[in-house]
């Protein structure tokens, strides 16, 4: 299984490692990541622990991770398979960007990629995402990655001790693959 994938607009998908320890803490410093992680990732210690959960989540083959980097060798994302069910043949894709990156179509060629090789690579067969209501940028991303849209899912998410709705999508192993716009 590719532990790491170039893509065609000069994107680095790879295994996050020990090295990014700083610009983990960098992306969860920012106000808009509060809430993509359980834990606060405010120290060295805790960017590490998030580091190795993934490395080792990836090594039982229960969920994957890739540190998202640009041409000039910034981590500028990540991009993720959880929750994995290999009996069904089923994962969870999860997906951020820095503040510097977002709007650049990163996530999307980010998630089109990743998906790719969820199907290819891990053998999965559906992947499902899911985004508040009230995030429209994480729903184009959605959309331009090839996730169709297949439900609402009403109240599921609390931040704050406000409900939200969340809009589920779903892409198959066989659908047609998104167009590079």
């Amino acid at each position: 299984m590719r532990d790491h994938i170039e893509t065609s607009s000069g994107l680095l998908l790879r295994r996050w490692t020990g090295l990014d320890v700083r610009p983990v803490m960098s992306a969860f410093a920012d106000p808009l990541m509060r809430g993509q992680s359980e834990e606060a990732i405010d120290s060295e210690s805790a960017a590490e622990q998030w580091i190795s959960g993934w490395v080792e989540r990836w090594d039982r083959g229960s969920a994957f991770a890739f540190a998202v980097v640009d041409g000039d060798g910034v981590v500028v994302g990540n991009a993720a398979v959880g929750a994995v069910d290999r009996r069904h043949g089923i994962g969870w894709v999860s997906y951020w960007t820095t503040a510097a990156a977002r709007g650049r179509g990163v996530a999307s060629q980010a998630c089109r990629v990743l998906a790719r090789w969820a199907f290819d690579d891990a053998g999965l067969f559906r992947l499902e995402l899911g985004h508040r209501v009230n995030n429209p940028a994480s729903c184009r991303v959605a959309a331009a990655a090839g996730f169709a849209v297949e439900g609402l899912q009403r109240q599921k998410l609390e931040y704050d001790g406000v409900r939200y709705d969340v809009e589920l999508h779903a892409r198959l192993a066989g659908d047609v693959e998104p167009s590079l716009r």
